[in-house]
């Protein structure tokens, strides 16, 4: 699934005021919640939630991106894309 499709599926998912996962998931009952470690729980192994530093940065890019262009912001993730692919 490209990038381009998952958002319009997120889009598609927050009209219906689904869970993203019902639009692929086929069971009739709710997929079981995987176990965590001990004492941990989905906040706190959320990206920018276990470091000051992280939540720092993490807000910085959310205030950056915010001013760019959309025709930028999509130049600035092929770039990156590009950049990580070895």
């Amino acid at each position: 699934m490209t990038f381009t499709k998952l958002i319009l599926a997120e889009k598609l998912a927050r009209a219906l005021e689904i869970p993203l996962y019902q639009l692929f998931y086929e069971g009739e009952e709710p997929p079981d919640v995987p176990t965590l470690a001990k004492g941990r729980t989905p906040e706190k192994i959320a990206w920018g939630s276990s470091s000051g530093k992280e939540t720092r940065m993490l807000e910085k890019f959310r205030q950056l991106l915010s001013r760019m262009s959309e025709s930028d912001r999509r130049l600035l993730l092929y770039v990156t894309q590009k950049m990580a692919k070895p």
